[in-house]
């Protein structure tokens, strides 16, 4: 229908008052939140738009949210925070908000330099996406705008965050592993980069102490150094059965050193990882990994952070959202003679 669609149009095509629709798209009091959702799906079939500016300017907002991603999250081929921020900006604008992404340099975390959409006052609330300094935190604690922390939380950080399970996620991944006759398993994380990597390990320790199998310090590899940047994988002069990797990106860079070394993946060695980025689709073999509900985190970061602006509450939550295993051709079922082999 265009441009010119009113309210009343859409009242009329539901059965209701002007009034009800102008509530659900103001996400006003007094509409079921099934009506608000039927309402908002409605007007966005029929071609509605708010005239954002003329809103902004009778209520003093800029019905736009800044996603901040540090700059060492974003790679070559599909940063996982880029497809983040695909999914946040779509949930934002059906929110009737836009998402105005920021890259935060290296520099400007180093130096405590806040973007100049907060100066700018462009931006009603922050989303910051991947782990940032402590400094950089304290330095957040300092503004006024409500902001929301997804992919990882610290004690430092005075608001709400949004996480996905990783303890349980790499719990059920190693109890996978378990399952299928591996006992000798390694895990590839800088265990003191995020809080993201130490949970996946505390979820991969867990399932080892359950099952009583040895945690050998031997086999947990350090893939990082201490600002996140990527190092050279050193592997041990005996390899356990499986690799258990912190996420996609680095179990791709561990097939890659271990075939340039003459093993094979997984015959010689099984390799999981975490995310189920682009990097479980073009390693070779795919990777069975850990899916991430970006959808879910998307929209439970986005009413948060909107719950704040409408209430102003103080009160900090930390939700996290269950993720579920993918499985493909990266682990092999061991058997009782290669079992045996392996321990002898």
């Amino acid at each position: 229908m265009g441009n010119n669609v009113t309210m009343r149009d859409i009242a009329e095509r539901l059965g209701v008052s002007s009034v009800t629709i102008s509530k659900a798209l103001n996400d006003k009091e007094g509409v079921s939140e099934e009506l608000k959702q039927k309402i908002k799906e409605v007007a966005e079939e029929m071609g509605y738009r708010f005239n954002t500016l003329a809103k902004s300017m009778k209520e003093g907002q800029a019905y736009n949210i800044g996603v901040i991603i540090p700059e060492r999250f974003t790679g070559e081929i599909q940063s996982f925070y880029l497809k983040f921020y695909q999914h946040i900006a779509r949930v934002l604008d059906q929110h009737q908000y836009s998402g105005i992404l920021h890259i935060l340099s290296s520099e400007d975390e180093e130096n405590k330099v806040l973007p100049r959409i907060y100066y700018d006052k462009k931006v009603d609330g922050l989303l910051i996406l991947g782990q940032i300094s402590n400094e950089y935190i304290h330095l957040l604690n300092g503004i006024e705008i409500p902001i929301v922390y997804i992919d990882f939380y610290n004690e430092d950080a005075e608001a709400d965050t949004v996480i996905t399970d990783n303890f349980y996620g790499v719990y059920e991944m190693t109890n996978h592993l378990i399952k299928n006759g591996h006992k000798d398993i390694g895990f590839v994380g800088n265990i003191y980069s995020t809080s993201s990597i130490q949970d996946r390990f505390l979820g991969f320790y867990k399932s080892l102490l359950e099952h009583k199998l040895p945690l050998h310090q031997q086999f947990i590899i350090n893939d990082r150094d201490e600002r996140g940047k990527y190092i050279d994988i050193e592997l041990p002069d005996k390899l356990p059965t499986a690799f258990v990797c912190n996420c996609d990106q680095v179990a791709y860079n561990l097939i890659n050193k271990l075939d340039s070394l003459g093993y094979r993946v997984p015959e010689d060695c099984s390799v999981v990882g975490f995310d189920n980025d682009i990097y479980a689709q073009i390693a070779e073999p795919k990777l069975t990994t850990v899916e991430v509900d970006i959808e879910e985190m998307s929209r439970t970061a986005v009413n948060l952070i909107i719950s704040k602006l409408k209430t102003k509450k103080k009160k900090w939550e930390q939700i996290s959202v269950k993720g579920k295993l993918v499985f493909r051709d990266s682990v092999k079922k061991m058997t009782e003679d290669k079992q045996a082999a392996d321990m002898a």
